[in-house]
């Protein structure tokens, strides 16, 4: 009797356990699973907390990302000021953890070559359409150094052109070195700026600012006219200065000219004392930019 009831009483107690155990198992999957769905159900402003990672804060890029969060109605959003580095920085640590970012792009661009990337579709046309780089000299120059005067007004590349120097760049080769590597593998066009030229002996200075583009195309047109005989200081300044020194004839050339409308503001105020030697580049594009993983394809997804 008494062995009886106390394995009665056994039984009812593995039963017990089994039960608290089963229950147990089942709130912490469910836990898990409720986890799960809060982050699969989180909004792309809630998973990128409400931040395009932008640029130098006088670009007219980041006034257009500026602009387009008005127009899209995007009140909770906001464009975080920095440099062309700290962007592509960011890009690249979100990029290889596979995690969402969004940041203020322009093509040509070397990250469009590193990572697999793409533009939100921008439906309300904020950030308008293809845009020209320029050439800019100041005036006086043709009479003053007429060989670097023709190189400039003949200087013309492709996107391509561009993204391989730039890609030379950040793969770790010093800017110079890979200006005069990408000249010797493309003497064919090279002759097409110089053609006429007369060689040089003055000093020809270039104003820029720190963006990888820009970087690429001055110490490649420096190059060249140093092969002329021209010596050449090159002056890494903001934007505004980069327009100032050239209308002020502190410098005398710029081939980082963002038009119509990224660099409108600078060409309104100096632009009657500065020469355009139009396009040296065309096919640029502005926008928002994403890595290709992230389910998502306009700005108007964002709200």
């Amino acid at each position: 009797m008494f062995k009886n009831k106390f394995s009665f009483l056994a039984l009812i107690l593995m039963l017990s356990l089994s039960v608290v155990l089963a229950a147990c198992g089942s709130n912490e999957e469910a836990g898990t699973e409720g986890n799960d769905n809060e982050e699969t159900t989180a909004s792309i402003g809630e998973q990128v907390d409400y931040e395009i990672v932008g640029i130098d804060p006088g670009a007219g890029l980041m006034k257009l990302a500026d602009k387009a969060l008005e127009e899209y109605e995007l009140e909770d959003w906001k464009v975080t000021a920095g440099s062309g580095a700290a962007m592509t920085a960011a890009l690249k640590k979100a990029y290889d953890d596979e995690e969402p970012i969004i940041v203020t792009g322009w093509t040509p661009h070397w990250k469009f070559s590193s990572f697999d990337l793409k533009y939100l579709e921008d439906p309300k046309g904020v950030f308008g359409g293809p845009e020209q780089v320029h050439t800019i000299v100041r005036p006086g120059l043709k009479e003053d150094l007429p060989g670097a005067y023709t190189v400039l007004d003949q200087f013309e590349w492709e996107p391509n052109n561009l993204e391989d120097v730039m890609l030379k760049i950040e793969n770790g080769m010093d800017p110079e070195e890979a200006a005069a590597e990408w000249v010797s593998e493309n003497e064919e066009l090279v002759n097409t700026w110089t053609e006429g030229a007369e060689e040089g002996s003055g000093e020809v200075t270039f104003t820029y600012v720190a963006w990888s583009d820009v970087i690429a195309g001055t110490n490649v047109i420096s190059h060249v006219l140093e092969s002329l005989g021209y010596q050449t200081d090159l002056r890494q300044v903001e934007a505004a200065a980069m327009y100032a020194g050239v209308a002020d004839g502190s410098a005398d050339a710029l081939v980082g000219a963002w038009l119509p409308t990224t660099h409108e503001d600078y060409m309104n105020e100096y632009g009657d004392q500065l020469e355009d030697l139009g396009p040296n580049l065309d096919g640029t594009t502005l926008g928002l930019v994403v890595p290709a993983y992230m389910d998502i394809d306009s700005i108007e997804d964002l709200k």
